[in-house]
């Protein structure tokens, strides 16, 4: 996402933070349709506080554990609020999934009941929700104390696209509409408001906003051919299989993977986007004589710089949760050649160079778009000389 700074104020500034604020309000107000899940009927989540626990049925083998940890608790909140109930956490030896509690914790558990009687507690896993709440305050707080209003921008377009995503772009997929259309537009509507958060709705934005469109199309085009020729499955994503399971399996997951491709690269586009375009702007205001090849040339130069370091940022971004696996490759001694060959590291490949082929192309394709819509007519908004006064020198 690109960081908003302070540009100009253009008379069509503003208008984005309305447009912006009532769209947040609409869809925090726009149901899902997923509400009433049959999976949490007749049940209650709440938080419960752990009095006691009970370990005598776990099976620790020294790295794992199974078996089921008995837990006391007291329930915090709901209908049930007050009550001490007996809470099981199912260990299946797993590190990853399996969860410890111990006296004092709070867990968010899950109260089966009938009527007022409680049947069963299962626990979900350890109670998270104030710490972060309280990192999300904390967030926001020095964004809008070290960037003020712009500050409040950014914050507005980082709710809007949580927002976008999941109450529009999931219950989309869920109800089977095409992940590659849905995800472009979700994706192009969001460049749009973000980008206008950034500079209002002027030529910069215009500019901006053609240049990433047109670098998240070839992004796209190029996951999905890359992705057909790779013959990767859309199940190499994790938790795909699981929604197979629970009776969506007409889910066109190879899509859906395909549409990830693009959407992870968005914001990175977006970013070197926004960055020549303002190197552009500046350069204009400051020769205003300048044609727009002159412009776009300038702009490619400043992309060619930001883009050797903004080819990385996807390389960091997607292999810093894989280094686990990494090191696994190096213990057991795994030839590059079988490493380069498993689908879910050619599928990971594939976001990363894909992506940067999206960084690659937004550079020259804004540059171009900024030189258009920034230099061409720009010699109308230079000052006329006063009475009396000598007309400036031509700089050229």
């Amino acid at each position: 996402m690109p960081n908003l700074t302070r540009f100009s104020r253009s008379p069509g500034y503003h208008a984005p933070v309305w447009v912006c604020f009532l769209l947040v309000l609409f869809l925090v107000l726009l149901p899902t349709g997923f509400e009433d899940n049959v999976v949490f009927q007749e049940s209650d989540i709440q938080p419960a506080l752990v009095l006691a626990t009970d370990e005598s049925t776990v099976i620790d083998t020294g790295l794992v554990r199974s078996g089921e940890q008995r837990c006391q608790l007291e329930v915090l909140g709901g209908r049930f609020q007050g009550e001490t109930v007996e809470g099981k956490n199912a260990l299946n030896g797993s590190l990853e999934q399996d969860k410890i509690f111990t006296v004092g914790d709070k867990a968010l558990v899950r109260i089966n009941y009938t009527g007022d009687t409680v049947i069963s507690v299962s626990m979900i896993d350890h109670y998270r929700m104030p710490w972060e709440i309280l990192m999300g305050a904390l967030f926001v707080l020095l964004l809008v104390l070290f960037a003020g209003r712009t500050g409040v921008r950014a914050v507005l377009s980082f709710l809007l696209t949580v927002l976008m995503i999941w109450k529009v772009m999931v219950p989309l997929y869920l109800k089977g509409w095409n992940p590659i259309w849905v995800g472009l537009f979700i994706t192009l509507v969001l460049t749009v408001l973000i980008i206008a958060l950034v500079y209002g709705f002027d030529r910069r934005c215009a500019a901006a906003v053609s240049g990433s469109a047109l670098g998240i199309l070839v992004t796209c085009l190029m996951g999905m051919v890359f992705t057909d020729l790779f013959q990767i499955h859309g199940a190499v994503m994790s938790y795909s299989e699981s929604l197979l399971y629970s009776g969506y399996q007409d889910l066109n997951l190879t899509r859906i993977f395909m549409a990830s491709i693009f959407i992870g690269a968005s914001g990175a586009i977006m970013d070197l986007s926004v960055d020549i375009t303002s190197a552009v702007h500046e350069v204009v205001e400051k020769r205003p004589d300048l044609s727009w090849w002159e412009a776009a040339r300038s702009g490619m130069n400043v992309g060619r710089a930001a883009m050797g370091t903004m080819t990385t940022t996807l390389l960091f971004a997607y292999s810093g949760g894989y280094v686990a696996l990494l090191m696994v490759f190096m213990a057991q001694g795994t030839p590059v050649s079988n490493i380069l060959n498993y689908k879910y590291v050619a599928a990971e490949l594939i976001h990363t160079v894909i992506g940067s082929f999206g960084l690659v192309t937004v550079a020259p394709f804004t540059a171009l778009c900024a030189g258009f819509f920034l230099a061409k007519g720009s010699s109308s908004n230079v000052p006329a000389p006063s009475a009396g006064e000598a007309p400036a020198p031509d700089r050229q």
